[in-house]
């Protein structure tokens, strides 16, 4: 019996199962081994995304006219997981993916020409895109957000600041959330979408230093009087806030998934010491201690990955309402809070080898709080989920 007639859900089990492994073997060959030396150097080398858009990794969940392969929630969870568990660089996965945030407003919202334009080169791993919304005077209060667009014959001229943008300092897209209302306008009416290309005169990029994620450029980006031609505005004026909040939900999602990974890579690297180690003449593991920290450990990840898969299947069964908006909200809390634990249990395992660099748990470990503050900060996730629950 072959794939083709195989009942529904077998046939996606195995395709799942294929497309982690292909994921897992790209991972354990062209991320694992040069991970410490990309963080060193501060970033990975742009052939990357040519060797993983090669695969069909960048183009999973988009058209196939713009040379993408559509598949649903379920498909694409190996993509995010499978990547962060066995390449384990958060640095990598998040400009590696970059696009996967700055692509899907051009996708629902940029006109036939635009996408012709934009998508098919980013999917080919030949251009980059990122999403640019956060400012230094906010963050998570994206309707206060400042960086002005005024319209002034066929373009927009942008005036603004935005920071901690990955992919910042290598984007050839760059997906802005601008205000157009009236001068003046407050909240979240007035904000729209502009496709920013990254060649654009006056536009200015300053890479960031950070406690983890090192080989992920991350910059502040500055628009002095930045002109953008008006085709490249998504959708309409004013429906920018709209935009935002529906490209969110699958972000958070994606992030849920890859703390996902990043826990069972700290659980894989504990446990591989744990076993070779030994103290008092006997290996780690024979001692009950941390027998019972890999239980816990395993306890979290068991249910963060039956939470994932569950929301993945809502979403595949068209169930995506503000419930759903909720869970994906309580998950990516969930999720972040496990890969936290299992990180800090993983370094303790170590011991002392887990302080030092070149450890997975310790580049992990340092890792983690951008993961629980990125696309949602704990205590918002937590107060946005309590509205849609209508708590």
């Amino acid at each position: 019996m072959n794939a083709a007639t195989l009942p529904v859900h077998d046939a996606e089990r195995a395709e799942r199962e294929a497309l982690t492994d292909t994921i897992t073997r790209f991972a354990k060959s062209e991320i694992a081994p040069h991970a410490d030396a990309w963080d060193a150097a501060g970033e990975f080398p742009r052939q990357l995304y040519r060797r993983a858009a090669e695969l069909g990794l960048l183009g999973l969940g988009y058209p196939e006219e713009y040379g993408g392969t559509p598949v649903s929630y379920t498909l694409r969870v190996p993509l995010w997981r499978s990547l962060s568990r066995h390449g384990a660089s958060g640095g990598v996965l998040a400009s590696l993916l970059s696009h996967n945030i700055g692509l899907p407003p051009v996708v629902a919202w940029g006109s036939a020409a635009v996408r012709a334009e934009v998508i098919p080169p980013v999917l080919a791993g030949e251009q980059i895109a990122a999403l640019a919304i956060t400012e230094p005077g906010g963050g998570s209060d994206v309707a206060r957000l400042a960086t002005t667009a005024r319209r002034d014959g066929d373009d927009y001229i942008v005036d603004g600041e935005k920071v901690f943008i990955t992919s910042g300092m290598r984007a050839d897209w760059i997906t802005l959330a601008v205000r157009t209302g009236e001068p003046g306008t407050r909240g979240s009416g007035g904000i729209s979408m502009l496709l920013v290309p990254g060649s654009s005169a006056g536009l200015s990029r300053r890479p960031l230093a950070k406690m983890g994620w090192l080989s992920s450029d991350t910059a502040h980006l500055r628009f002095d009087g930045v002109r953008v031609p008006a085709r490249y505005l998504l959708g309409e004026e004013g429906q920018g806030f709209r935009i935002i909040m529906g490209n969110f939900n699958a972000e958070r999602f994606g992030l849920a998934a890859s703390a996902l990974g990043f826990a069972e890579a700290c659980f894989d690297e504990a446990l591989a010491w744990a076993r070779q180690r030994k103290t008092f003449g006997a290996a780690l593991i024979e001692h009950q201690v941390i027998r019972h920290k890999l239980a816990d450990m395993q306890m979290r990840i068991q249910s963060t990955a039956a939470w994932v898969d569950a929301i993945a299947a809502r979403a595949d069964a068209g169930d995506i309402g503000p419930e759903w908006v909720a869970q994906v909200c309580l998950l990516k809390n969930h999720a972040t809070q496990t890969m936290q634990f299992c990180a800090d249990q993983a370094v303790q395992i170590l011991g002392g080898m887990g302080f030092m660099r070149g450890t997975v748990s310790e580049r992990i470990y340092r890792e983690v709080k951008v993961m629980m503050i990125g696309g949602g900060a704990e205590e918002i996730m937590k107060d946005l989920a309590a509205r849609q629950l209508g708590l």
